[in-house]
């Protein structure tokens, strides 16, 4: 994988208008669309060692810049006791690589450092970490289950990589039958291209792309919304 640095953590927020200017100029808006903590799930796929870390094996330069939107997104969830779910992508061994391990020479070692999360995101006791195996976050992990059972129709999808895993459980979640948002500024990928051309791809078929500021005055509006009719 050749990574791009293709942005900065005090370049992402003008580099995120960027993108969220191009799209919105050419995909129909959704107004109907947004995101609510009591019925939405915060995703965070794959914020590993082995992309987030300047040593890792495929370290992502762009993950590093997300991370502080990442962090914001998960005090606000917190703070308002929303559902918040991980996924750790890793294999036992070439055994379980599936088609993973005919397009890619490595891959993401369980049991070793690589394969854990990043210290800045670590979960709580209370919050679940699925193991996948592939793109999918939902492709024999149990999260679809498991996000029906806490009563939530909604995802938010943030972390890494945009156009793989990411863009593969937006569309999983969206043919689950959940409403999916995604945090422009709160994904990474590999190439500025691959970034743009893959929130473009899901802006225009299975998702709402915000920036994670947007999503933050979404969140604040809806419950102080709920307070007022209390």
């Amino acid at each position: 994988m050749r990574a791009k640095a293709y942005t900065e953590q005090n370049s992402l927020a003008a580099r995120t208008d960027d993108w969220l200017t191009h799209i919105r100029r050419t995909v129909a808006p959704r107004p109907h669309l947004k995101p609510r903590i009591p019925d939405c799930a915060l995703l965070i796929v794959d914020m590993l060692h082995y992309f987030g870390s300047p040593d890792g094996r495929s370290y992502l330069p762009a993950s590093s810049a997300i991370v502080p939107n990442i962090q914001a997104l998960l005090e606000a969830w917190r703070a308002r006791n929303g559902l918040v779910v991980f996924t750790r992508h890793c294999h036992q061994g070439p055994q379980d690589l599936g088609m993973l391990g005919k397009f890619f020479s490595d891959y993401i070692r369980c049991g070793k450092l690589e394969s854990e999360i990043l210290e800045a995101l670590a979960p709580r006791p209370s919050e679940r970490v699925f193991r996948k195996t592939t793109y999918d976050a939902f492709l024999g992990t149990g999260l679809e289950s498991y996000l029906f059972d806490q009563g939530v129709s909604q995802v938010l999808v943030t972390g890494v990589l945009t156009h793989m895993c990411c863009e593969t459980s937006a569309r999983s979640a969206f043919c689950r039958g959940f409403e999916v948002f995604v945090a422009a500024d709160g994904t990474a990928s590999s190439r500025e291209s691959l970034h743009v051309g893959s929130l473009m791809a899901m802006a225009d078929s299975v998702a709402v792309v915000f920036k994670t500021q947007e999503i933050l005055e979404l969140v604040d509006s809806h419950n102080a919304h709920v307070l007022e009719e209390r």
